[in-house]
């Protein structure tokens, strides 16, 4: 969705992630081309930044509390390979945008995936300019009810500690289930639009496209993520 009211907030809230940005000693992953930016902008639990109300009428969700929005940025080059990283998951960045599922966090030496985080949905603001092959959003269309319906499936009999139960096999094999059947889409963004994503939706970053260009300091989203009270709730089939 796009209106004006969502430009403003970006508008607000641009030139304070930029210097936050700019400022911040966080070292930039994927080679130096990808800022995390993990709880970086200092907005209100109502969303509001610099004065300017975050337009939830507009956006169409319920006001719910929010943490401060992650600044995501990446930049020209993106994705270059860290240092430690395999070939492997460096050519899955590559090849097929990082697709993952967010809140499954890895767990241990061996990375078992659990879900950590039941995050409600995904909000992500745009907040300055950048051309469509500039590392835009990626989902892979319909891919929520793949993964509800795998995930579900992982969980069933399980009652207890559902924070803790290791749902690896299961998220990968829906994952590929995605990638055959789901169509991927990518979403650029620019300011004054926010896209919605469902909990349970694919997601991902492509690589930044030869020629493309951004301002300054890279293509920078704002996302917001709040929790769930439990896995319970992110589990549920709300439509």
């Amino acid at each position: 969705m796009r209106s004006e009211a969502i430009a403003r907030w970006a508008a607000a809230a641009e030139p304070v992630a930029r210097r936050i940005v700019l400022e911040s000693r966080e070292t930039w992953r994927c080679g130096g081309t990808w800022f995390v930016g993990l709880d970086a902008l200092p907005n209100g639990t109502d969303g509001s930044i610099e004065g300017v109300e975050l337009p939830w009428d507009d956006i169409g969700l319920p006001p719910v509390p929010l943490h401060p929005a992650q600044v995501s940025v990446t930049r020209v080059g993106y994705p270059r390979r860290d240092e430690g990283e395999s070939e492997k998951a460096f050519e899955f960045r590559k090849l097929r945008d990082a697709a993952h599922l967010d809140g499954l966090l890895p767990v241990g030496p061996q990375k078992r995936r659990m879900v950590h985080e039941p995050h409600g949905w995904i909000l992500g603001l745009p907040l300055n300019r950048a051309d469509a092959g500039a590392s835009p959003l990626v989902v892979w269309e319909g891919s929520h009810i793949v993964m509800a319906d795998a995930l579900r499936a992982a969980f069933a009999g399980q009652t207890a500690d559902l924070e803790n139960v290791d749902i690896t096999e299961a998220y990968q094999a829906a994952r590929k289930q995605v990638f055959d059947r789901c169509p991927r889409v990518e979403l650029p963004g620019q300011p004054g639009e926010a896209v919605i994503l469902h909990r349970h939706m694919i997601h991902g970053v492509a690589p930044w496209t030869e020629g493309a260009r951004a301002e300054p300091p890279g293509r920078m989203v704002a996302y917001f993520r709040p929790l769930l009270p439990s896995v319970a709730d992110w589990l549920r089939d709300d439509g």
